[in-house]
């Protein structure tokens, strides 16, 4: 015979317990989610670096950077599977060449391309790295390469930061050209009152105004 436990009633402690135990589960499962993401984004910016340098240094060889992407593209989709295909690995090269924030530390981190785990100045270099990622997901950076323009880019980058918007919602802002709206707007709301298109004070107007007042009807005599 089995032993019957006691039930716990559900009073007003146990329901705060609960709550607060399911906010925090909550949470660190986001922050883990941010965090994977953000190392990732971080290793295909390194990636990104790494085609970009070795493609440099065999430049001189016509095709040599499409036959690298697809040789490339092959093994690593053999021994990682999914996410490598050569679309991918050209936005990894292109997402390194917009976002060069990360040059001191590519330039430390040269001698241990090819190993690593090698130490800079005494740190990990994959540590080094990942030490300060990149804020957004990496689908965010690849739909922001779409923008061209290098201050709209920058533009959209804050403020999808800034918002917590969604890959969904940056797309639709972009679309819309949000930054050249607003753009234009800040442009007009920093024209002088007077000089504003429409203006009844505008010069243009004035001088139109002025213009017509001193016109007379011909054949008007003044004495």
């Amino acid at each position: 015979m089995t032993k019957r436990r006691d039930v716990l009633p559900i009073d007003k402690s146990y329901s705060a317990l609960l709550s607060g135990v399911a906010q925090l589960l909550a949470q660190a499962r986001r922050a883990s989610a941010r965090s994977v993401n953000a190392v990732m984004t971080a290793t295909y910016w390194d990636i990104g670096r790494r085609i970009v340098e070795h493609e440099q240094s065999g430049k001189a060889r016509a095709g040599y950077g499409e036959a690298l992407i697809d040789r490339l593209a092959a093994d690593l989709t053999a021994r990682f599977g999914k996410g490598f295909s050569q679309t991918n690995l050209k936005q990894m090269r292109e997402f390194f060449l917009a976002w060069p924030i990360r040059q001191t530390l590519s330039d430390e981190s040269k001698s241990a391309c090819a190993s690593p785990t090698e130490s800079v100045k005494g740190q990990p270099v994959f540590d080094q790295l990942h030490a300060h990622p990149f804020p957004l997901a990496w689908s965010h950076y690849v739909r922001l390469l779409s923008v061209r323009n290098v201050e709209a880019r920058a533009f959209y980058e804050a403020e999808a930061l800034r918002g917590g918007w969604s890959v969904r919602q940056l797309d639709r802002q972009i679309s819309s050209q949000f930054y050249e709206r607003m753009a234009l707007s800040r442009k007009k709301a920093a024209l002088p009152k007077k000089a504003r298109p429409g203006s009844t004070n505008s010069p243009c107007l004035l001088r139109s105004s002025s213009q017509k007042k001193s016109r007379r009807p011909e054949g008007h005599w003044r004495p």
